[in-house]
């Protein structure tokens, strides 16, 4: 094994994995250790498959996985020593409190941090004598979330986490994994349809849609990159070849453009066609993401 420094939270080179009706295509995708990568897409986009592969839990048709430097399935068990795989379809024993999850989870993993859990408990509104069986099912997530967080996984893996939590639990838990990252040697993938969740609290981002990776990037990238704009076009002009355009509204003299190249070279070119620039929007990430998909689904059709 290679030492920290010189290997990934993972590495996914190529991986496919056909299945009767959905295939995933050649999906590459690396985490630096100590960074949050946001996994983004539709459901039935892939990110559960992708995710099952990274953990070994299915292996794939072709393509290699790494996980903390660990060769992925061969030497799976060792890499899982130090990595945390949360999803919201878990269950816990219905008959246990949390408590004697608490108990029993020290008892498996030396790293285990008791005082970490006990503030855990109480940030996350729960009480250690609830059984599972009473619990709602944003409380389940989130006593699923304090056995795998007070573990100090090195790689926290999750799977739609904030499924079923109320707006201030995701608050809470989002703080929480930003926290989580600071000392540079901790890293998470968070598996989410939330752009909202996705953009507060990821470095890097993966849109992923029809068993293929549409893009990945940083996510300042992302944001700096695209832009929306109004512009005037008078009778008789025509608009230039610009670059990244990924779609174009035309009315009879206003036309909306959308850019993944923006820079301001962009307006000066369409002020030289004769063509004036009303508004520059920045986009959300959701908003990227749908445009992302879209120019992703026509190249499909063409």
């Amino acid at each position: 094994m290679r030492t920290a420094d010189a290997y990934e939270a993972f590495a996914l080179r190529g991986l496919c994995r056909s299945f009767r009706h959905f295939t995933l295509r050649d999906v590459s995708l690396t985490l630096p250790l100590g960074q949050i990568m946001g996994l983004v897409g539709p459901n039935g986009a892939g990110k559960s498959t992708t995710i099952r592969l990274l953990m070994g839990l299915i292996e794939p048709d072709a393509g290699q996985v790494e996980l903390l430097g660990h060769a992925v399935p061969g030497d799976v068990a060792a890499a899982k020593r130090e990595v945390a795989f949360v999803t919201d379809d878990m269950r816990l024993f219905g008959m246990a409190s949390i408590a004697w999850h608490m108990r029993w989870m020290a008892s498996l993993y030396p790293h285990w941090d008791q005082a970490y859990a006990a503030q855990l408990l109480k940030r996350f509104n729960l009480r250690g004598e609830q059984l599972v069986k009473g619990l709602s099912r944003g409380e389940h997530v989130k006593a699923l979330l304090l056995l795998a967080l007070a573990r100090r996984p090195r790689l926290l893996v999750l799977d739609e986490p904030t499924s079923g939590l109320d707006p201030v639990a995701r608050h809470e838990l989002l703080a929480e994994l930003m926290d989580i990252v600071r000392d540079e040697q901790r890293s998470i993938l968070f598996s989410s349809h939330q752009t909202q969740d996705v953009e507060r609290i990821s470095d890097q981002i993966a849109f992923i849609d029809r068993g293929r990776v549409v893009d990945v990037r940083d996510k300042e990238s992302f944001l700096e990159r695209w832009r929306r704009l109004s512009v005037d076009i008078p009778a008789g002009a025509r608009l230039p070849e610009l670059p990244g355009v990924v779609d174009l509204t035309l009315g009879e003299r206003l036309a909306t453009l959308t850019t993944d190249r923006y820079d301001q070279d962009i307006e000066g070119r369409l002020a030289a066609a004769g063509a004036q620039v009303h508004e520059v929007q920045r986009m959300s990430l959701e908003e990227i993401f749908v445009a992302s998909v879209m120019r992703s689904r026509q190249g499909d059709r063409s």
